[in-house]
């Protein structure tokens, strides 16, 4: 008997033999389709999984990020600001020491101390420092002040990407800036300088070399070769028993005859040489002024055993090459006793327009008007100054014959009897000064181990143009540095870098 299935709501009948994974396909297909579905579902949740791991590493970097730019600015903001202040405070320290060495050269410990002094008031209101060792040095030979070292701030927020403190100025300190005192073209004015050197007898030897460094070293400082609006020249006035003006390209020297005989201070009788060229006092009506040599303004003449003026340097007029000015000095010789007024007549009259018909083209000295000329800023378009360095009292002059007089310096078998007609060497200095301060000119005075108190030190206190032009100096370091203190005092400050 054949068996049959009957269908109950849809079921499905089986012929016999019939395979029965065949009869259940269609109720395995749903179960393969869930398990479809959960598989897809694991692969998404598993992508999802996967995609929230890279967000929040892309959140991380983006937080890094965000801090590391907000750190920047903040950091950057307190970087600008200490910078600021440093910069300023490294520019108040400079300047203020550069003022110093120009009111007094010779004071580099308080210029430094100064400086020191100025900047730390200046960067009181700096915060987060972590290193500062800014400290000021004099350099370019005296005529400047500049910072060295380093400073730096700490951050706050940089620190986060590893970036723990802020250099305030470059490492190679090339932003550093520097106070120079300047002279002539950089501070635009021009100069005449008329330098008057004792080399008598009492400078041989050391004193005679540290003059020669000192004059080098202003020479150095204030003059400048080449042309251009502003110009710097200066003139060599070496002295002794006399002042030799061979290198002029005029005769300015009275003559006479070869010879003169006369008696002398003890008695006897003795005969002298006219040294040519070389110059005594004037006197009557130009005995104390500027006026040109020609006609009966004629300088002095001098008369000696030998009939060689003392000393045989001669003067060197306005002059802008600093190779032969110093190969000049160099030169120099120590000899013969102190004329000191001839010295300071003639270190007036390498500065006086009224001399220019005695004096080369290029060393005619400009006209005292132009003294009152002011530039764009209120300074003088030209300075004239003399400086006047001296070892000794001034103890030698002249009779109207060329003879020394009776109250001069030396052996009495030397000296006539008669006396000088403008009295003594101090004396006419000291007239000789005041004309010349009278016409403009800046006198600076040096005193080379001068007692103070001396007649001497008075003569150069009364001929400077104030107290703090007048210098004393007491060995060949002070002598230079008051040669240099010189120098500063006739710059002007600017700062550089």
């Amino acid at each position: 008997m054949m068996s049959s299935v009957r269908w109950l709501g849809g079921s499905k009948a089986h012929a016999p033999g019939s395979d029965v994974r065949d009869a259940a396909q269609p109720a395995r297909a749903p179960i393969e389709a869930r398990r479809a579905r959960r598989g897809a579902r694991a692969v998404i949740g598993a992508a999802a999984r996967d995609t929230s791991g890279v967000v929040s590493l892309l959140f991380g970097l983006m937080v890094v990020v965000l801090l590391a730019t907000i750190g920047a600015g903040v950091d950057a903001a307190r970087w600008f600001h200490a910078r600021s202040l440093t910069v300023g405070a490294v520019d108040a320290g400079v300047l203020a020491g550069a003022r110093i060495l120009q009111t007094d050269g010779l004071a580099t410990e308080h210029a430094l101390a100064m400086a020191m002094s100025y900047y730390n008031e200046n960067v009181r209101e700096r915060d987060g420092l972590v290193e500062d060792t800014i400290s000021f040095t004099i350099v370019d030979h005296g005529t400047a002040v500049t910072a060295e070292g380093a400073a730096h701030i700490e951050t706050v927020l940089l620190k986060l990407i590893g970036i723990n403190r802020l250099p305030l100025f470059k490492a190679a300190g090339s932003e550093f800036s520097k106070a120079v005192l300047a002279v002539g073209a950089n501070a635009d004015q021009s100069l005449e300088i008329s330098l008057m050197l004792d080399v008598t007898g009492s400078m041989a030897g050391q004193r005679l070399q540290d003059l020669k460094d000192a004059a080098k070293d202003l020479i150095d400082i204030v003059v400048w070769e080449g042309g251009g609006q502003h110009t710097s020249r200066l003139a060599l006035v070496p002295f002794s028993a006399g002042v030799n003006a061979s290198s002029l390209p005029v005769g300015v020297v009275s003559t006479g005859n070869a010879t003169r005989s006369f008696n002398t201070m003890n008695g006897r009788s003795t005969t002298m040489r006219l040294a040519a060229a070389c110059a005594s006092e004037r006197a009557g009506a130009d005995a104390y002024t500027d006026a040109a040599p020609v006609g009966g303004a004629l300088l002095g003449r001098v008369y000696n055993p030998s009939g060689a003026c003392e000393p045989a340097n001669p003067v060197v007029p306005l002059s802008n090459n600093k190779a032969h000015l110093k190969s000049v000095v160099d030169g120099f010789v120590a000899v013969g006793s102190t004329a000191g007024h001839i010295g300071t007549a003639w270190a007036w009259y390498m500065l006086s327009p009224n001399w220019a018909p005695v004096l080369p083209p290029d060393s005619v000295p400009a006209s005292y008007s132009v003294l009152s000329q002011r530039n764009e800023d209120g300074k003088p378009v030209l300075e004239k100054i003399a400086v006047l360095m001296t070892d000794g009292e001034y103890n030698t002059q002249y009779c109207t014959s060329g003879i020394r007089d009776r109250n001069s310096n030396g052996s009495s078998n030397q000296l006539g009897t008669c006396t000088a007609a403008n009295g003594s060497s101090a004396a006419q200095a000291r007239s000789l000064c005041a004309a010349m301060k009278a016409k403009g000119v800046t006198v600076y005075t040096v005193g080379f181990q001068i007692s103070a108190g001396s007649e001497a030190a008075e003569t150069l206190n009364q001929c400077a143009t104030d107290p703090g032009k007048a210098y004393m100096a007491e060995n060949g370091e002070e002598l230079k540095q008051s040669f240099r203190s010189i120098a500063l005092k006739i710059s002007d400050l600017y700062l550089s870098q």
